[in-house]
């Protein structure tokens, strides 16, 4: 067992009961599209967005009820993200966290509008008063997160891996998709505690820093599992990225390269927050975990 998952299981299991109470059963007619919402958010996963939500929170000592708050609000994000890239016109898979993708539980347009939900609710809860009292800090946190899973951010990034298959992309084009697909929201997570407490631009732009290494090393890792790993291990099909012919970090690295490169961007990605010392620990121990993971 890696040091840091009894912390990230202590995470985990602080924002299931938000996502709980945030995602209550329905009675009557919409009952199925609310079954089917807490199917996606409450069906496992590892909370990898959310503890990076409440660790940099805690860096600046951030009342913990606000921060469970935008850590509920990004695994919603999170959520509907995987949900719609499932789907048939997608990625057409039938496994995730070990068990049947939405569509195949329910039916495509249930995981349809289940996303669409997820997404919706994950910015009313950031807008919501109770997640913060100054209306400045819900604005900045909804631009922030609008920014990040949009064109420019985590959409535009899966537009380009739904292409990728009919380009021949070098390192820096793989890089870009990757921190667009995924690189983005780590980064908002990372920086969500300085939105939170007001933070100052150097402590935000160490974070900043720090979650562009991290979401690199992390797609790497990514990379690796999806060629190297298992169906039973991940939770998730493997192959999918060689059998597409797409390019990847370990297509491109080979996967000993491609492992190192992961393992220097953590180190980097540590050294980052030597501007917050030891408070950062919890952050620098994700750095180690993202590269030792198994699945």
């Amino acid at each position: 067992m890696h040091p840091i998952e009894g912390a990230l299981g202590k995470a985990a299991a602080a924002v299931n009961a938000v996502l709980d109470r945030l995602l209550p059963p329905a009675i009557g007619p919409e009952h199925r599209l609310a079954e089917a919402m807490r199917y996606a958010a409450l069906g496992g996963g590892k909370r990898i967005r959310p503890f990076l939500v409440l660790s940099s929170a805690g860096l600046f000592d951030v009342a913990e009820a606000s921060a469970l708050r935008v850590a509920a609000a990004i695994e919603m994000l999170h959520c509907y993200s995987l949900v719609h890239d499932d789907l048939p016109a997608m990625d057409d898979s039938d496994l995730r966290r070990g068990r049947a993708t939405l569509h195949r539980e329910f039916d495509e347009a249930t995981a349809i509008l289940a996303g669409d939900a997820l997404l919706t609710l994950a910015f009313e809860v950031l807008a919501d008063p109770e997640t913060h009292g100054d209306p400045q800090v819900r604005a900045q946190l909804v631009l922030s997160l609008a920014r990040a899973a949009g064109p420019a951010g985590m959409v535009g990034g899966q537009m380009l891996d739904l292409e990728a298959e009919d380009l021949d992309l070098d390192i820096g084009a793989v890089t870009r998709l990757q921190r667009l697909k995924t690189g983005e929201i780590i980064a908002f997570s990372c920086e969500a505690g300085a939105i939170l407490a007001r933070a100052s631009d150097a402590a935000r732009q160490a974070l900043h820093a720090y979650a562009h290494d991290l979401g690199l090393a992390f797609q790497i890792i990514d990379d690796l599992l999806d060629a190297e790993g298992s169906e039973a291990a991940t939770g998730k099909p493997v192959g999918r990225d060689k059998a597409a012919g797409k390019a990847t970090f370990v297509s491109i690295l080979g996967p000993e390269r491609a492992r190192e490169q992961a393992e220097m961007l953590a180190r980097q990605a540590a050294r980052h927050l030597d501007f917050f010392g030891e408070k950062a620990d919890l952050l620098r121990g994700m750095a180690g975990f993202v590269i030792a993971r198994r699945r």
